[in-house]
C-alpha cells in the first residue's frame, strides 16, 4: 500500500506530474460556436500507431485501426498489393512484427481478440452489484459540468467564482442520487474531503493504495470515462497556456473522478478487493503493443501506401494541351480540400483563369468584433495568438444591439419555466407559417453582409507594408498580377446544425473566412502599402484590383464583396468573373452530387442547405488524404477528387526557406488535426466520434450529448463520415507532399521536435516532389530519406546535398 502524507511536498509534486501527464493525453475540444478539428491522438504523437493501440486498449478498450476485414477487402480488390504489404512490414520498427510476408498474410486471416479496457473501481462495483455505477457517474458528472461550463444557454447559470473541484464539492455534498442508488455516505465523504484538490487527490490515491507505476495509465483511464467533458477541460488548459497562464480544471476533474473511486472502494471493497489488486497490477505493467496490434499497424500503413501509389500515378499523368495563358483573373482559395473541386472547375472554363491555394485566414491573425456584437471572434488558427484586432463601422450598431437584446429577452421569456407553457398555448398557432416555410426549405440563407471591416487600432504604414509583403511571399504571388484578383474565404450556410461551425474555416478558428479576405483586400488595395511594396521588390500594377469573396461550401455559391472597393474600371471584369464563378459552381455541385445521399443534380445540392432535417448537408473534409505544397502546374487539370489540401509554393522564390518552415509548422499541422479527427471518428467512433445526430441535444452551448444525459460527445457525428451504408471517409493518415530540397525539409524537422515527431512516428507521411512533379523521395524517419519506389537505400542528411 502506498502511503502518501499530504504534507510531503515531494510526493505531491510527483502526483502533480502524473496528473498533468494524464491531462495532456486528452485532446481538447472547442465550443460549438467556434469548433475546429482536433487531433484526437494529440497526446500520443510521441508514440507509434501500434504503441498507441496498446495504450488506448488499456485505458478505453477501443481500437485505433479498422477491423481486419476492411484490409482483407482492399487486398482482394487489388488496391493493396503484396508490394505495399512488404514495404509496410519492412518499415515497421517493432521487434515483435511478423518475420516474413507469408507470416503477415497468415496473421491477416486471423481475427484478433477485441480490445478490453482495464476496469476501474466503478466497473468492478457495477459487475459485483448489478448497479450501473459508470452510468450513474457519467450522468451526475455531466449534469453538473453542463451547468458549470454553460456559455449562455441555461436560464439559471451555475456560479463560476470557484475552481471546478470546489464548485463540484459544493454541489455533490448535497446530491442524494448516489446514496439512493446505494452509495451510502457519499455526501459526507465529499463534504469531509480536503478543500484543496491536490490534497484530495493525494488522499484518494492513498486510500486506493495506488503505486506510482500505476498512476499514468490509471489517471488517463479515469479521464477517458468522463468523455467530452475531459476534452472541454483540456481546452481550458490549452487556452490558458496560449495566453501564458495555467488552468487546473482538468486535474480538478481527475480529483473528482478519484473521489468516486474512493467512495465505491470503501463501499464495496470486500466484494471487489482481489479484482482491484489485479487492476492495479495491470496498470503497473509497461505499455507495449501486442503481436496483433503490430500487425494491424502494418496493415494500416500498407493501406496508406496504396493510397500514395494512386496519388503518385495521378500526379504523374501527362497533360497535353493544358498550357496557361497570361491571367485575366486570379482567385486565391483556402487550401481546404473542398476548394480543390471548385478550383479545378473554375480553371476548366478559360485558360486565362489562374487559381491559388493559401491558408484561409490569409495570414491575418484577427480577433474580430462583428457588427453590433461584443464578442471577439478569433478568426485565426487555434495554434496562434491574435496579432491584430478588427471591427466594423459603428453606424447603426447601438440600434442593432438594442434589437438583439430585445430578441434575447423575448427568447428567454418563451423558454422560462413559468411562461413557456402559457406561451405555447397562446402564441403557438402564430408560428404555423414559419414552421411550414422552414420545413419546406423555402427560406433562403443569406451570406454574411456586415459592413466593411477594418483594423482597430490600425497598424502603421511600415507594419502594413511588412504584413503585405510577408503574405504575398507566402502565397508565392509576387509577380504577374492579373487585373482582377479574388481572395476567397469559405464558410457553410446551413440550418438546424449544432456542428455548423465545424463546416466553416478551420484556419479561421471555426468561423467563415470573409472577414480575413476583406481585410487583406483592403490592405493590398491601399496606395501607401503598394508604394512601400516596391522597395521590397513587389510591384502591383495600378490596374490590379483585389476583391474579397466568400465560397459557400454547401451550395458552392460565391459572394463578391465589391462594395468594399467601388470601381468603374473593373466593372466588366467583375461581371465576367461572376459568370465564371456561377458556371464553376454548377460543375462543382454536379461532381459533389455523385457522393451525397439522395442528391441527383446540382439543384438538389442547393436545397440541402435549407433543409432542417438534412443530416448530411455536405461531406466537408471527409476523404482527405493528401497535402500538396507545390506550384499549381503540378496539380492543375488533374482530378484529386476533393481529397487534397493544395498550397501554392515555389521554393525557388523562398529565400532562406522561411515560407517552407511556416508551411510545415502551421498549415501542415492544422491539416494533420483535420485528417486525424476524421481518422479517429472513423476507426474509434465510440471514443472519438460525436455520436448520432438524430439523438443530439445541445448542452450549455458547448457541445452535444446523446439523449437526455451522459457524457459529452466530442468529435465528428457518425453522419459526417458514414452515409448509412458505408464509410465515406477512408481512414488514412495524411500524406504531405512538398516540392522543395530535402535538406531544407530536414532542417525544419531538426528545428521543430514536435513536428518531427508527427513524421517520425508516422502520424503523417512526408514526400519530396522532384523537378518533374513526381513523388521521388519518402521521409523514412530519424532525418533519413529513401527513394519512394523503395528500391534505394536510405540517404543520410550529408548525402542529400543538391
Amino acid at each position: 500500500m502506498l502511503m502518501i502524507p499530504t504534507d510531503n511536498s515531494q510526493t505531491l509534486a510527483q502526483l502533480k506530474i502524473a496528473a498533468d501527464g494524464a491531462a495532456r493525453a486528452i485532446p481538447p475540444v472547442w465550443p460549438l460556436a467556434s469548433s475546429v478539428a482536433v487531433n484526437p491522438y494529440l497526446g500520443q504523437t510521441g508514440l507509434t500507431l501500434a504503441e498507441t493501440a496498446a495504450l488506448m486498449a488499456r485505458v478505453s478498450g477501443t481500437p485505433v485501426t479498422m477491423p481486419r476485414q476492411w484490409y482483407r477487402d482492399r487486398i482482394a480488390s487489388g488496391a493493396i498489393t503484396e508490394a505495399h504489404l512488404s514495404a509496410a512490414l519492412a518499415a515497421s520498427p517493432h521487434a515483435g512484427k511478423p518475420g516474413s510476408l507469408t507470416a503477415l498474410q497468415a496473421a491477416l486471416m486471423l481475427e484478433p481478440a477485441p480490445a478490453k479496457a482495464v476496469p476501474t473501481v466503478a466497473d468492478l462495483a457495477a459487475k459485483a452489484t448489478g448497479i450501473d455505477w459508470p452510468g450513474i457517474i457519467a450522468e451526475r458528472f455531466g449534469a453538473w459540468a453542463g451547468g458549470y461550463f454553460d456559455k449562455g444557454q441555461a436560464l439559471w447559470a451555475a456560479p463560476r467564482g470557484k475552481g471546478a473541484y470546489a464548485a463540484w464539492q459544493a454541489v455533490a455534498s448535497h446530491d442524494l442520487t448516489p446514496e439512493i442508488a446505494g452509495l451510502t455516505g457519499f455526501g459526507s465523504l465529499v463534504a469531509d474531503a480536503p478543500e484543496r484538490a491536490a490534497e484530495a487527490l493525494a488522499c484518494a490515491v492513498d486510500t486506493l493504495a495506488l503505486p506510482s507505476a500505476a498512476l499514468p495509465t490509471y489517471f488517463h483511464s479515469l479521464l477517458v470515462t468522463l468523455g467530452g467533458w475531459a476534452h472541454v477541460a483540456r481546452y481550458e488548459l490549452w487556452q490558458a497556456e496560449l495566453a501564458g497562464k495555467s488552468d487546473e480544471t482538468i486535474t480538478d476533474f481527475l480529483t473528482i473522478r478519484l473521489l468516486w473511486e474512493q467512495a465505491l472502494l470503501g463501499r464495496y471493497g470486500s466484494k471487489i478487493g482481489p479484482s482491484w489488486l489485479a487492476t492495479i497490477a495491470a496498470h503497473e505493467e509497461p505499455v507495449e503493443p501486442s503481436a496483433d496490434q503490430i500487425v494491424d499497424a502494418i496493415l494500416q500503413e500498407a493501406a496508406e501506401r496504396a493510397g500514395q501509389t494512386a496519388l503518385s500515378e495521378t500526379l504523374a499523368e501527362p497533360l497535353a494541351g493544358f498550357e496557361r495563358q497570361p491571367p485575366v483573373l486570379q482567385a486565391a482559395f483556402c487550401i481546404d480540400v473542398r476548394s480543390e473541386v471548385f478550383r479545378r472547375a473554375l480553371e476548366s472554363l478559360d485558360k486565362r483563369i489562374q487559381t491559388l491555394g493559401f491558408a484561409g485566414f490569409f495570414g491575418l491573425t484577427a480577433s474580430h468584433q462583428r457588427f453590433a456584437s461584443d464578442v471577439h471572434e478569433h478568426r485565426l488558427p487555434v495554434l496562434l495568438n491574435a496579432g491584430l484586432t478588427s471591427r466594423v463601422g459603428s453606424e447603426g450598431a447601438t440600434h442593432a444591439r438594442h434589437t438583439a437584446r430585445a430578441e434575447r429577452a423575448w427568447g428567454r421569456f418563451k423558454l422560462a419555466a413559468v411562461s413557456s407553457f402559457a406561451f405555447v398555448e397562446a402564441a403557438g398557432p402564430i408560428y404555423i407559417g414559419k414552421l411550414l416555410k422552414d420545413a419546406l426549405g423555402l427560406k433562403a440563407n443569406k451570406p454574411p453582409r456586415d459592413p466593411k471591416p477594418f483594423a482597430d487600432p490600425a497598424p502603421d504604414t511600415a507594419t502594413r507594408v511588412g504584413m503585405a509583403a510577408s503574405i504575398l511571399g507566402a502565397m508565392s504571388l509576387t509577380t504577374e498580377f492579373a487585373p482582377l484578383v479574388l481572395l476567397a474565404g469559405h464558410g457553410a450556410n446551413v440550418v438546424n446544425n449544432p456542428h455548423a461551425s465545424g463546416l466553416h474555416c478551420g484556419a479561421c478558428g471555426g468561423y467563415s473566412g470573409e472577414v480575413n479576405a476583406r481585410l487583406l483586400a483592403g490592405l493590398l488595395n491601399d496606395r501607401e502599402v503598394r508604394a512601400g511594396l516596391v522597395d521590397k521588390g513587389i510591384l502591383i500594377p495600378d490596374t490590379t484590383l483585389f476583391v474579397a469573396a466568400l465560397h459557400d461550401t454547401t451550395t458552392d455559391a460565391v459572394t463578391l464583396y465589391t462594395e468594399d472597393q467601388p470601381t468603374d474600371l473593373h466593372r466588366d471584369a467583375i461581371a465576367q468573373a461572376e459568370q465564371w464563378l456561377a458556371a464553376a459552381a454548377v460543375l462543382t455541385r454536379s461532381e459533389r452530387a455523385l457522393r451525397l445521399p439522395r442528391a441527383n443534380s446540382d439543384a438538389s445540392v442547393i436545397k440541402r442547405s435549407r433543409d432542417w432535417s438534412e443530416t448530411r448537408a455536405e461531406w466537408a473534409l471527409a476523404g482527405c488524404k493528401a497535402f500538396i505544397a507545390a506550384p499549381r502546374m503540378r496539380t492543375a487539370g488533374r482530378s484529386l477528387e476533393g481529397r487534397a489540401f493544395l498550397h501554392d509554393y515555389v521554393w525557388q522564390r523562398d529565400e532562406g526557406f522561411g515560407v517552407l518552415e511556416l508551411i510545415m509548422t502551421a498549415p501542415v499541422v492544422v491539416a494533420s488535426w483535420i485528417s486525424l479527427q476524421y481518422y479517429g471518428s472513423s476507426v474509434s467512433p465510440e471514443l472519438f466520434g460525436g455520436g448520432n445526430k438524430l439523438l443530439h441535444n445541445v448542452v450549455g452551448g458547448i457541445g452535444v450529448i446523446e439523449g437526455n444525459g451522459g457524457p459529452l460527445r466530442a468529435g465528428l457525428p457518425w453522419q459526417s463520415v458514414h452515409d448509412g451504408h458505408q464509410l465515406m471517409h477512408e481512414p488514412l493518415r495524411l500524406s504531405v507532399c512538398i516540392e522543395a530540397p530535402r535538406e531544407a525539409m530536414t532542417a525544419v524537422l531538426e528545428k521543430h521536435a514536435g513536428v518531427r515527431a508527427l513524421f517520425d512516428n508516422k502520424w503523417l507521411h512526408l514526400f519530396a516532389i522532384d523537378d518533374e512533379g513526381k513523388l521521388a523521395w519518402r521521409y523514412a524517419g530519424d532525418l533519413q530519406w529513401e527513394a519512394a519506389t523503395e528500391t534505394a537505400p536510405a540517404a543520410s542528411a550529408a548525402e542529400m546535398a543538391i
